[in-house]
């Protein structure tokens, strides 16, 4: 017997066992039971999301010979000769192929009669977009006044090219993209049912592939199959999609943190050397940040089988949430510029140095001069030259641009270096007891969510079990119970034994997050104050007509 393909193999006969379509079987299932039957239907959706599986659901269920049910037999003539495409009273057609007039006229000829062997008879169009304008209109009359004896059933990529006049006359049922979840979860039963071995990170990398579309998904594991010699591994699978290797978008990552510019590029390197596609590296690092950022955000929705799940744990915690937006947008507008750069390295490469050099935090290196302290430029300055104004003027100044640097993070000690809340920060030990450095604390402890909690506590009394806050009256929406039970948990693990927490409404409005507040707004006014100040820039603004533009001085 020949080799059949799995997307035929395991194309699902029943609505139990189709997969990612719930809204729509649920409607469906609900019109068979209350034999609620309308005369046409319209399902629209991306390639490989069951439109056709569904039509020939649909058609076994109306004609089984069992009776009219959303549960078909699977086994009378009518239910096996549709799974097998051989059933008279069941027409497929193609309108890409057969799409003018005359193939509708013949259609709506064949119409007129009777069913052969079946209760209806079904015609399922698909890529019913593709019909001539001629070819829509001769069929609207019959379509909305169908013979009791005929359903259609249309199936389209593009509904917005299917005339209102076609859409209003049919039940609409829009077929969604299949979550990633629901694709890899069906082709572990599948696999597992061929006893063909896998790796689960290779099958999360073939449904990344297939975009929502279980066809395609199916397709790309019978390919896997066979590149594989019977086996479907992480390896095979991403030579064969010309995906990157994780380590590699992991290691530039670490590099990043570490303004490592030197391992960087050899990493870009080594790819080079590989022939990967720079292209797909860009979108697979765009993604990792994708998955970081959520990892940041519901670290409870990173799936437990997830290979990388710690790494990507472990990233959430170490990449600051503003650095980590920076280089998503540099990854996208990378990948989207990539094709004008000289060549793909040099386009992989400049987005990764932009990264380097706009990393918040990093000192540029420039030509500065070595007598002067270390600066930074400030972008505050805007410079506009007047009619009276040489072109040259500026580059005849000669004059280097430099400003004071002023750091936005103050020491616990220098915010207020009397107050024994802000004492040494505590180092994690079993034998640690509280010393009543709150604000050390949160930044010792991984919190996730709880943090905005722990944030707008203030600190009323502790002992050696037992910690009790206040929370301002605006932020009393934060005393969520699992907010609570996790800075509970937490906390008990940082000392390994039961801490107890009270929270009372109310207080002095002294949390640490009203602290960090001030303390940022006092770096912004020195910042602010700094450049208004500097002799430097009243010269360009004396000499050149600059503006100061107070919204862009930040302290670094």
């Amino acid at each position: 017997m020949s080799y059949q393909v799995l997307a035929r193999k395991w194309r699902p006969k029943l609505f139990d066992t189709l997969v990612g379509q719930d809204h729509v079987v649920r409607a469906l299932t609900n019109a068979l039971t209350q034999n609620r039957l309308h005369h046409a239907y319209l399902f629209t959706g991306t390639r490989g999301v069951g439109k056709t599986t569904l039509a020939r659901i649909l058609a076994k269920s109306l004609n089984c010979e069992a009776g009219i049910s959303a549960t078909p037999c699977g086994v009378c003539h009518a239910c096996v000769g549709i799974d097998d495409d051989h059933f008279v009273d069941y027409i497929e057609i193609n309108a890409a192929s057969t799409r003018g007039i005359d193939d509708v006229r013949s259609l709506l000829e064949q119409a007129t009669y009777a069913p052969t062997l079946g209760r209806f008879k079904i015609f399922m169009l698909d890529e019913v977009h593709q019909l001539t304008k001629e070819a829509f209109n001769a069929l609207l009359k019959t379509l909305e006044e169908p013979p009791s004896h005929v359903k259609f059933i249309l199936g389209t990529t593009d509904p917005q090219k299917v005339p209102v006049t076609v859409l209003s006359r049919c039940l609409q049922f829009n077929l969604r993209q299949m979550a990633g979840t629901s694709i890899t979860s069906h082709l572990k039963n599948i696999l597992t049912q061929e006893n063909i071995a896998f790796e689960p990170t290779a099958l999360h990398l073939i449904s990344r592939a297939a975009a929502g579309s279980m066809r395609d998904a199916l397709s790309l594991t019978d390919q896997a199959i066979a590149y594989g010699g019977q086996t479907v591994n992480e390896a095979e699978v991403r030579a064969m999609l010309g995906a990157i290797d994780q380590s590699y978008l992991y290691q530039m990552i670490d590099a990043l943190l570490a303004n490592d510019g030197k391992s960087l590029f050899a990493q870009a390197k080594v790819m080079e050397e590989r022939s990967l596609s720079f292209e797909v590296a860009l979108n697979d690092l765009a993604q990792l940040l994708h998955q970081i950022a959520v990892a940041q955000t519901v670290p409870d929705s990173i799936a437990d089988d997830l290979p990388d799940r710690q790494k990507l744990l472990n990233l959430a915690q170490k990449l600051p949430a503003e650095t980590l937006q920076l280089y998503y947008q540099i990854a996208l507008l990378g990948r989207r510029d990539i094709s004008l750069a000289p060549d793909e390295f040099a386009g992989f490469t400049m987005s990764l140095m932009r990264m380097l050099a706009f990393t918040p935090n990093q000192t540029s290196v420039g030509h500065i001069n070595d007598n002067a302290p270390t600066t930074a430029i400030p972008s505050s300055v805007k410079v506009a030259i007047g009619n009276n104004s040489s072109p040259n003027a500026l580059a005849e100044k000669k004059t280097e641009l430099i400003a004071p640097t002023f750091s936005s993070e103050i020491s616990h000690t220098q915010a207020n270096p009397e107050d024994s809340h802000f004492s040494e920060k505590p180092q994690q030990n079993t034998n640690l007891i509280f010393n009543g450095n709150w604000r050390g604390l949160i930044d010792e402890l991984k919190l996730g969510l709880a943090r905005t909690l722990a944030l707008h506590c203030e600190l009323v009394s502790f002992d050696e079990n037992s910690m009790s806050f206040s929370v301002p009256e605006a932020q009393k929406g934060l005393l969520l119970l699992n907010y609570q039970e996790k800075l509970s948990s937490v906390i008990s693990q940082f000392y390994d034994k039961k801490i107890k927490l009270q929270f009372n409404i109310g207080g002095t409005g002294n949390t640490v997050a009203k602290q960090v507040f001030e303390e940022k707004a006092t770096a912004q006014a020195n910042a602010v104050n700094a450049i208004e100040e500097d002799s430097f820039v009243q010269a360009l603004i004396q000499d050149f007509d600059a503006e100061i533009i107070p919204n862009s001085i930040k302290p670094i």
